[in-house]
């Protein structure tokens, strides 16, 4: 239940009152409760909204470009999906059926581009189990020797790393996110996005672990890779304010990677098929 009065809110955030009912009247935001008298209800995610529109507003966008921005990752669960977020958005994502081998050959081929080719990325990675991330750590510890930001979801035991090193951070015991695989790549001439979702029915079930099958989502957009990668800084935001503002500042400064993406995904295919076949 809301129970903040629109002057707790203003008071917290430094929005004139006015203001924050204006940007109501115009946009939709925030949505408030009300009361049987007609008064306006927040919380605190409201204040955290409205906060975060500030921060998009001192970078440079507009009123109306802030809000979106804010709405684009608003997860609106204490349980937040990365893919729940990516599949149910505006853009057009087909999903496919694939096993967990198909899912490692696409992994290792936007990873084995991303060292290769991308400047300077900001890489997201989630990885169901501690266990599963250290297998390749390598791998992204040699990508953050080149990246801007690298950041790894997994059940840790506590936040690790750091500007140089991957940055670690841990699962809730009931996360969404602790049933999902992503490989997110956000470059400025590169772009790659791998999500997928494991029912958890699913993990339990009697298969071979190379073929236990998880709803998946794969493309070379750049607007699904960028919308991922912000998702990845609000669930990053969760666990350490500082690690969100700055994956935040990253992203909102670089321009979408709008190379044509035939020849990456020739050559990200091409790889792909090579594992397949190895």
């Amino acid at each position: 239940m809301k129970g903040l009065a629109i002057k707790d809110v203003a008071e917290r955030t430094g929005i004139a009152a006015g203001t924050i009912r204006m940007w109501e009247q115009r946009y939709g935001f925030p949505e408030p409760d009300r009361t049987s008298a007609g008064y306006r209800l927040y919380d605190d995610d409201d204040v955290e909204a409205l906060r975060r529109v500030l921060a998009f507003r001192e970078r440079g966008l507009s009123v109306p470009a802030a809000v979106d921005r804010v709405r684009s990752v608003d997860i609106g669960t204490d349980r937040p999906s990365l893919y729940g977020a990516l599949s149910a958005g505006d853009l057009p994502l087909p999903s496919q059926l694939l096993t967990k081998r198909t899912l490692l050959a696409i992994s290792r081929a936007i990873e084995d581009e991303t060292m290769s080719r991308a400047a300077a990325p900001v890489v997201i990675g989630a990885f169901q189990s501690e266990r599963n991330y250290r297998a390749v750590e390598h791998r992204y510890r040699a990508m953050a020797r080149t990246a801007d930001a690298v950041v790894v979801f997994a059940d840790f035991e506590r936040r690790a790393g750091g500007a140089e090193t991957p940055a670690e951070v841990p699962l809730e015991p009931g996360d969404a996110l602790a049933n999902e695989w992503a490989v997110v790549i956000d470059a400025p001439g590169y772009s790659a996005c791998l999500l997928a979702w494991e029912q958890p029915r699913a993990a339990r079930a009697q298969v071979a672990d190379s073929e236990r099958t998880f709803e998946a989502i794969w493309t070379l957009d750049p607007r699904v890779a960028r919308r991922a990668a912000e998702i990845g800084a609000s669930l990053a935001r969760r666990a350490d304010d500082a690690l969100g503002d700055r994956l935040d500042g990253l992203l909102s400064e670089r321009p979408l990677a709008m190379e044509q993406p035939v020849p990456a995904l020739t050559a990200v295919t091409n790889r792909i098929v090579g594992y397949l076949d190895a």
